[in-house]
């Protein structure tokens, strides 16, 4: 009974590790994209890995891993939203200023080309920013979002369509043609 206890504890470490591997980088940039900065995100994606190993086993496959992991994303960044603690913090950093020295991490979010479109994006409220992420960044489908974040396809089609809006209004602000 014991042996066995081990081996179900290794086979859930290993996939821990392989959607670590595999999903880390989306994790965190999904989790930056709500939160706006990068040792938050980070938080947030430890604490993703964390609920994902303590919950492995009531993983009912009725969708992938990715699908799994972008809807805990989701809530955690939304529950870090809604903290007292990052409200109060919130008005210092409504901005996002990139430093000379880029971490690696923030070099995954802005490609050359799409650097002002990110920082643009960043602008656009969350439950706007969330959606088009997954959808242009991730290139989701519709009905994706729709189980990740349990909202109406109609509702992501409508926040989809607003969030546009926002963003090409946040571009052309910039001297940006969208």
């Amino acid at each position: 009974m014991e042996n066995a206890h081990s081996i179900e504890d290794a086979t859930r470490e290993e996939t821990i590790v392989h959607l670590m591997d595999e999903y880390g980088d989306m994790v965190k940039k999904l989790a930056f994209t709500y939160v706006k900065d990068l040792s938050t995100a980070e938080d947030i994606t430890q604490d993703v890995f964390i609920s994902c190993y303590h919950h492995l086993n009531t993983f009912e496959k009725r969708s992938s891993f990715k699908t799994w992991l972008y809807r805990i994303t989701v809530n955690r960044s939304l529950d870090t939203l809604k903290t007292h603690a990052f409200k109060k913090w919130l008005p210092y950093s409504k901005t996002y200023h990139p430093s000379n020295e880029l971490t690696p991490e923030i070099k995954l979010i802005q490609k050359d080309d799409q650097h002002a479109v990110t920082e643009s994006l960043l602008q656009v409220p969350h439950k706007y920013r969330g959606i088009l992420y997954l959808y242009y960044y991730e290139e989701l489908r519709i009905r994706e979002i729709s189980e990740i974040t349990k909202l109406n396809e109609s509702t992501i089609k409508t926040r989809l369509r607003r969030g546009k809006q926002i963003l090409k209004l946040e571009l052309e602000r910039r001297g940006l043609q969208p």
